[in-house]
């Protein structure tokens, strides 16, 4: 029992420097963009995304009314609408590739993103980023004329991506947020591959992924309706990872501490704090079973990123054929999207990038030393001050290995190692996040090559 109440003990030893407990007005601010997301605005650009009749990848690119052509000028437009009303605060462009010569994409088809940048204060080179996906489909992945509405496949996704943008271009922020509306995802994820090669060519500081995928529906297939919970998908090791980290990891730890899963820890902890109502599932894989979403492009390239979205699933409106059958209705349509519900996880988003685009940037070449020793010592490299100047200091954080959530925690101050007395290496894990002196706080960084953000 005694590495127990050493661990306690030490824990008491803190600072009020939590998303929980932050400066009041900064608490408010949190709360605020959570009530500011509005479920209306959210049901208007569903009805508008439904309206183009098919998003489908290979569709109609001409008409100004039908077609996936259509629908990602639209968003373009609601993007630079979003912009005047911020005085010009988001960079919007079209961000695309020819694809050909692919299972699902044989001729050579344009794939085009709609993106939206909105540039930090401080250090604008450090991203998030919230994505929806554009594409639509039906039974047959290849039928592209089809009635294809995706009202919750994912004109859900797109919509909370837009309106995210609409709350958050109210603020400035000391790290910047990217808003993402992607194609291609029902024919191979294509969308997020060329996103996510501009983000790797440019050097992009990319700290977090979240892919909106489905974030609609509340009554599952299996007859529970619950609007209530969601689902958190994150990989564990990055399959980026080479021999040599892997096989530091084995005597080290790590499998449940990769840089997807403690933002997701990190997302879990907001929806408990900010978002009434919501109880968040981290799950502990990549994509639901034997299926992919839009941040596995991310992933593979070695950035953080989860997919959020319903917890119950409900089959018959996914990927149909619009049809009647014994009595069954089968078809994405609107009737099956809640949009109170989708507002809530859109906020769930808004306030995760928030928080973390105010907050200081991801401890950096985080290291852990204490084996033989009674206690353990936890080291970093210290935030550029110009890009940082909000840093307040660092908290280091701890749990025992089996504890899904971070369990203890102590505030060291602006430095760039701290011991931690009596505190027994081989008994818990542990991790380092940055505070704002306003009380944000970064994602938990887990030591070595297994849980870095990246620089």
């Amino acid at each position: 029992m005694k590495p127990r109440l050493s661990a306690i003990a030490a824990a008491i030893i803190t600072l009020p420097f939590t998303l929980s407990t932050a400066h009041a007005g900064e608490t408010d601010k949190l709360h605020n963009i959570v009530a500011d997301v509005s479920a209306d605005r959210i049901e208007q650009d569903i009805e508008k995304l439904v309206g183009f009749g098919t998003r489908h990848t290979l569709s109609e690119t001409e008409s100004d009314t039908r077609g996936i052509g259509a629908a990602r000028r639209w968003i373009k437009q609601e993007f630079e609408a979003i912009s005047k009303e911020c005085g010009g605060c988001l960079e919007v462009m079209f961000v695309g590739d020819t694809i050909s010569g692919e299972k699902r994409i044989p001729e050579a088809t344009e794939v085009v993103n709609v993106v939206a940048i909105q540039r930090g204060t401080t250090d604008p080179d450090r991203y998030v980023l919230m994505s929806g996906d554009i594409d639509s489909r039906v039974s047959d992945v290849m039928d592209a004329t089809s009635d294809s509405p995706g009202a919750n496949d994912n004109a859900s996704g797109v919509a909370g991506t837009l309106e995210a943008a609409r709350v958050l271009s109210q603020h400035k922020f000391n790290g910047s947020i990217v808003y993402a509306a992607l194609s291609g995802e029902e024919q191979g994820l294509f969308g997020g591959k060329i996103l996510a090669k501009k983000a790797k060519e440019e050097n992009w500081r990319l700290k977090a992924v979240l892919n909106n995928d489905m974030i609609g529906n509340i009554e599952g297939v299996n007859g529970v309706i619950n609007n209530t919970t969601a689902r958190l998908f994150a990989e564990g090791t990055r399959v980026t990872e080479t021999d040599d980290e892997a096989r530091t990891r084995r005597f080290t730890g790590g499998e449940v501490d990769s840089p997807s899963r403690n933002l997701a820890r990190y997302i879990d902890k907001l929806a408990d704090d900010f978002v009434p109502n919501l109880d968040t599932m981290v799950v502990y894989r990549l994509d639901r079973y034997g299926r992919g979403g839009h941040h596995r492009p991310f992933n593979d390239l070695g950035y953080p990123g989860i997919r959020i979205m319903e917890t119950n699933e409900n089959y018959e409106r996914q990927h149909q054929d619009l049809r009647n059958e014994n009595g069954v209705e089968y078809g994405d349509t609107l009737d099956g999207v809640n949009f109170d519900y989708a507002a809530k996880l859109t906020s769930l988003n808004a306030v995760s990038l928030a928080a973390m685009s105010w907050a200081p940037a991801p401890p950096a070449k985080v290291k852990i030393e204490g084996a033989v020793k009674p206690s353990t010592t936890l080291s970093w490299q210290a935030a550029d001050s110009d890009q940082n100047p909000q840093l307040a200091g660092y908290k280091i954080y701890w749990r025992y290995t089996d504890a899904p959530q971070w369990q203890y925690s102590k505030f060291v101050g602006d430095v760039t190692e701290a011991t931690l007395e009596n505190v027994v290496i081989d008994n818990y894990f542990f991790g380092v996040a940055s505070v704002s002196e306003d009380g944000y706080e970064s994602p938990v960084v887990f030591p070595g090559a297994a849980g870095s953000f990246g620089e």
